[in-house]
């Protein structure tokens, strides 16, 4: 069977297109950003740019499909997503009965009998987009999904291990049925496979009805935190949204959709998707010791941006969300003449720019007893995986395109340093700098904001510096 991922650099994607692959599935993964699906290392996938908002793209990706799934959502975009859920699934049904392909399959939401929130109204609705072409869909709607990387478990996960005393809104009290990543995986990837699941809506969920202070409780109880929990009625959903946003990672847009579909009860009934497809479902204690397992064997399918355990320094209570901030410059000189600048930083060149600034972190890293002063390389010039740079550690090298760094400082969280390198079409090259921060809890949000001023300023400097570094070299593009 021909799959096509539409979605593929989403959290679900990201997991769903190894398992596809490992069931004997042909994948074709789609995304607006191809850089985004190149960065997963997939063998035997071919990869499409493709965006449901421009129609004129997906011709391309759903030839000789035989089954879609459709993972897309708008919850990042901010207010009114809905209406961009709404016409990206038109765009989308459209599309599909021009390719002809055989099947949709749409992870959708349960949805509660009094759902106001446009979270669980759109999705409800995206369905009905899908179903108004002549393409049969099937939709499963699934709760709150515990797997590393979920953005409802996150929450949970930073909440329990940073916060002792909590005072939390009401929704807190909602009961929902969690359901684990693998079980939902497992739906996904036999459903198409049963000609009679064409045209069905199917509930998902694990065998627990719990509420989100019980799930803490639970996840407390796990990790040996017994945190007290005070609901207060005060707390706006928007409120609440800006809460999670100063004591979690968890990016403010989607924790304020979260919320908004957190505040119902929402049950589930699995009779019907469990009789088609009967497996073990995991209790929520049991789904929470898969997402230790799959961390602790670093298995989670996602690149370390998104939260794998080895740049969080092996250490589950960073959050797994990453903060970050980003310069960019455009060289006037070919690649190979701005690697050149990015390979030799640090040690005795330093780093191009303020670098007053970086000496006195490194000083506050040695009154901490850290290893700020130590100034020195393996060699000027050349880098390999495993090499020191100072204070950093280089984790990935990728010649003439790619270096990343970890942050060997002493701080609350840990941080990541990448330089990318992109040709341009006219010879020039554009180097750009991001740093990445996994913080630990508010101490490690504090840092981050303390720091993000400096930040906003030293990486364009610093890229800008670099592109001048590689013209003053004498090398000219082409």
């Amino acid at each position: 069977m021909h799959a096509l991922v539409f979605g593929a650099s989403g959290y679900i994607g990201t997991n769903l297109v190894p398992r596809l692959l490992a069931e004997n599935y042909r994948v074709r993964a789609a995304a607006r950003n191809r850089k985004v699906l190149e960065a997963r290392d997939w063998t035997d996938v071919e990869l499409v740019e493709a965006d449901a908002l421009k129609p004129e793209t997906l011709d391309v990706a759903l030839a000789d499909i035989d089954v879609a799934y459709y993972l897309v959502h708008s919850m990042a975009a901010g207010r009114h997503f809905g209406q961009l859920d709404i016409q990206a699934a038109d765009n989308f049904a459209q599309a599909a009965q021009r390719a002809g392909i055989k099947r949709i399959v749409y992870l959708g939401g349960l949805v509660p009998p009094d759902a106001s929130s446009e979270h669980l109204t759109s999705r409800c609705e995206t369905g009905n987009r899908l179903r108004a072409g002549t393409v049969p869909v099937t939709e499963i709607r699934a709760g709150i999904i515990v797997g590393p990387g979920s953005a409802a478990f996150e929450v949970i996960r930073d909440l329990v291990n940073h916060l002792p005393v909590m005072v939390t809104p009401r929704w807190v009290r909602a009961k929902s049925t969690p359901i684990a990543l693998d079980n939902l995986l497992t739906y996904l990837v036999r459903i198409p496979q049963l000609e009679q699941t064409a045209g069905g809506i199917y509930d998902a969920a694990g065998p627990d009805l719990l509420s989100y202070e019980q799930l803490m409780r639970q996840f407390g109880e796990m990790v040996g935190k017994r945190p007290i929990i005070i609901p207060v009625p005060v707390l706006s959903p928007e409120l609440s949204a800006w809460w999670l946003h100063l004591v979690t990672a968890v990016p403010t847009n989607i924790a304020r959709a979260l919320i908004a579909g957190l505040k119902h009860d929402i049950s589930a009934d699995t009779r019907a998707l469990q009789t088609l497809i009967p497996q073990h479902l995991l209790t929520f204690t049991e789904a929470v010791e898969a997402v230790f397992d799959a961390e602790r064997r670093n298995a989670v399918a996602a690149r370390w941006t998104e939260g794998a355990l080895m740049f969080r320094d092996y250490n589950p209570r960073y959050a797994f969300y990453a903060k970050r901030v980003s310069g960019s410059a455009i060289a006037k000189a070919p690649v190979q003449a701005v690697w050149h600048q990015v390979a030799s930083i640090g040690g005795e060149n330093r780093y191009y720019y303020l670098n007053f600034l970086w000496t006195i972190r490194e000083c506050i890293d040695w009154l901490l007893g850290g290893s700020g002063l130590q100034h020195k390389r393996r060699h000027p010039t050349e880098l390999r995986v495993g090499d020191m740079v100072d204070s950093w550690r280089v984790i990935g090298v990728v010649p003439e395109r790619r270096l990343t760094l970890f942050f060997g400082m002493k701080a609350p969280g840990a941080g990541v340093l990448e330089f990318e390198l992109e040709a341009e079409p006219d010879g020039r090259t554009r180097v750009t700098a991001t740093a990445y921060w996994h913080p630990a809890g508010v101490w490690g949000l504090l840092y981050w904001y303390a720091h993000l001023p400096a930040h906003a300023v030293i990486f364009n400097g610093l890229t800008r510096a670099i592109a001048e570094r590689a013209e003053a070299s004498g090398a000219q593009p082409g």
